[in-house]
């Protein structure tokens, strides 16, 4: 099955690529720009669920094609959950990774190490607007915000992210490890299970 990647972020498509092929269902992963690249996808939702609906609607619709589409972002308990679904666009536009790790930086200033945990939240979404087929799936990670930055890896807050149980940030590890435990990772591996549920496969 060709299924659309509800993305230009090309650190995403390369995740979620390996997400699917590790889940071990038969689909060809295709980008949006490579079938409809001046289609729009708004996120214009207050939650990751429906900010990833509606991004796989959209480009199912574009594409006709089932779309496969996911909305992350950071949540700091210090700061009353913020940035949430505003996390690509904190510091303003256009998205701008370092500028937002700035922010944080200064959001998060003073406040002691045990009020710095946050998580990662995803939620992945696959839509196929010829059947009217619509699944759903979130996923978290716990971790500790940093005072600086630490990593070369990774994207978004991953530099500023560290998981206590590893003690590196998400910028320090490997896609594999970052596949086994990320919120994306949890995300879609409950997605896949549902997927294969619903095609009928084991």
């Amino acid at each position: 099955m060709k299924v659309v990647v509800a993305t230009r972020n090309r650190h995403k498509v390369k995740e979620i690529g390996v997400l699917l092929a590790e889940a071990g269902l038969d689909i060809e992963a295709v980008t949006i720009d490579e079938i409809a690249p001046s289609a729009e996808l708004m996120e214009n939702e207050d939650t990751f669920k429906d900010n990833a609906l509606a991004k796989a609607r959209q480009a199912s619709v574009a594409c006709r094609l089932p779309a496969i589409a996911d909305d992350s972002g950071i949540e700091a308990d210090a700061l009353g959950g913020a940035p949430g679904v505003r996390s690509a666009r904190w510091a303003g536009e256009p998205c701008d990774d370092a500028r937002n790790n700035e922010k944080m930086l200064r959001e998060m200033m003073g406040v002691p190490s045990e009020r710095r945990t946050a998580r990662y939240r995803c939620a992945a979404a696959f839509v196929d607007a010829a059947t009217g087929t619509e699944i759903a799936c979130t996923g978290a990670c716990e971790g500790v915000l940093l005072t600086a930055a630490r990593g070369g890896g990774g994207f978004g807050y991953d530099p500023l992210f560290l998981i206590p149980s590893l003690g590196r940030t998400m910028a320090e590890i490997t896609l594999a490890e970052k596949n086994k435990l990320s919120h994306r990772a949890a995300a879609f591996q409950s997605l896949a299970r549902a997927l294969r549920g619903a095609l009928g496969k084991k």
